[in-house]
């Protein structure tokens, strides 16, 4: 940071790309100039950022590996002047009992502790996000009308989530003590929530699952947060930060934060989840017009799948029409390749596979990319060699239009893979057509 640049308030730490990209969707809409990085830059730059979210590749690797990237991206969001930081995950809570939601969240208090004192020796766990359906009562999870673990995230290849009580799962794979801030607390408003924080503290609790069954529950819990150093959970929490600021005065009123230019280019989707949203978006593409399906074991045979992939998109793009190229799946799809390839050389095939075809899409001319899936997005972005994205308007709840800097930029629509709507792909791509808002 440069004496002349004015430091960045909020610093944001996501576990895996689209998360990322959702979280920064949430700051743009609350007035917040919001930049993302991919991965942790290696040096200072003067960014003109209120918000910077450092989007890492975290959820599925090694707890020890997690931590480790989380912290170093910390250190790079201090040295930014950061007032207050954010730890993001997935509205479904993504995690296994290993970690690692917990490990990293416990080891971002102890490095905030020596700067930060009290304010670093609590926090919240909030995945939800009501205007996806992602709401927490009594500590349990809903997608929808349905538990969490009777969602279709019983069956994730990665992280199979069996236990809607994220009270339970949270102690699992944390050494700190777990608490509970209740519905009633919320009801009461900020000060019954903050003398709720006090109490737990008090008690010995060092995270709390906070529920949230509204978007007024998340702004009373963001207005309780002012205080604390280090908040935790999906980018619903986020809806009350921006305000925060702005009581503060630190923050002024941002009527273009989410402006980005307008990019031209022929357009391209990849889809890698095995979500039951991706499937029914790909199912609704399918329905109108073709698209070429990825075989996971025709690549591990060692066929040309990126050939003949890339193949099919050209003889698409002679007529300047969109492209969707997918390896999404149903459960027992995914189930019958995870058993012959195993869990995760399968899904490291797809990404690799994925990732090489979006490089030879660039070289094709594709300057406008929407990709489903959090690990598919990331392997693409580091596939394009994405360094850092400028955040845009929302095109579905916890997706912005985004775009690259540099000298030939791409506009990108990152999704995680239970988001958007059925017809998500052709709204995206219509959206990014017209990005210049």
């Amino acid at each position: 940071m440069t004496a002349q640049t004015k430091p960045a308030l909020l610093g944001c730490i996501a576990d895996d790309f689209t998360g990322a990209t959702d979280l920064a969707n949430m700051l743009v809409r609350g007035g917040m100039r919001t930049v993302q990085t991919i991965g942790v830059p290696t040096s200072n730059a003067a960014l003109g950022a209120d918000a910077l979210v450092v989007a890492l590749k975290s959820r599925t690797i090694p707890a020890a590996d997690a931590v480790a990237q989380s912290l170093a991206a910390l250190v790079w969001l201090r040295a930014q002047g950061c007032r207050q930081f954010f730890f993001k995950y997935c509205s479904t809570f993504d995690s296994t009992d290993a970690g690692n939601i917990g490990p990293v969240t416990d080891a971002l208090l102890n490095a905030l502790s020596a700067e930060f004192a009290q304010r670093a020796s609590f926090t919240i766990a909030c995945p939800a996000f009501p205007e996806n359906g992602r709401t927490i009562f009594r500590g349990h999870l809903f997608v929808g009308d349905a538990l969490l673990n009777e969602s279709g995230m019983e069956n994730h290849p990665l992280t199979p989530m069996r236990d809607a009580n994220l009270v339970r799962v949270l102690r699992r794979q944390t050494q700190s003590k777990v608490g509970l801030v209740r519905y009633d607390q919320l009801a009461q408003g900020d000060a019954a929530v903050r003398a709720a924080f006090a109490a737990l503290r008090a008690d010995g609790v060092r995270i709390a699952i906070a529920d949230a069954v509204s978007d007024a529950d998340l702004h009373t819990l963001g207005l309780a947060c002012a205080d604390l150093a280090l908040i935790t959970g999906g980018s619903g929490v986020a809806l009350g930060l921006p305000a925060n600021f702005r009581r503060a005065g630190l923050l002024g009123e941002q009527t273009h934060a989410a402006q980005l230019p307008r990019i031209e280019g022929l357009s391209a989707v990849l889809a890698g989840s095995a979500s039951t949203a991706t499937n029914a978006q790909v199912a609704a593409w399918c329905a109108t017009r073709p698209a070429f399906r990825i075989d996971p074991l025709a690549a591990a045979r060692g066929e040309d799948v990126v050939g003949e992939a890339l193949a099919f998109a050209q003889q698409r793009f002679v007529h300047a029409e969109p492209v969707l190229v997918y390896a999404t799946a149903s459960p027992d799809e995914v189930q019958a390749v995870q058993r012959e390839l195993g869990v995760n050389e399968a899904g490291h095939l797809v990404e690799k596979t994925l990732a090489a075809i979006a490089r030879g899409l660039r070289e094709r001319g594709v300057r406008k990319f929407v990709v489903a899936g959090g690990e598919t997005s990331g392997a693409v972005v580091q596939a394009l060699d994405v360094r850092m994205l400028r955040i845009g308007a929302q095109i579905d709840p916890g997706v912005p239009a985004t775009a690259t800097t540099g000298a030939e930029p791409l506009a990108l629509a990152l999704k995680s893979g239970n988001f958007g709507t059925t017809d998500f792909f052709d709204k995206a791509l219509r959206h990014l057509d017209g990005a210049a808002q």
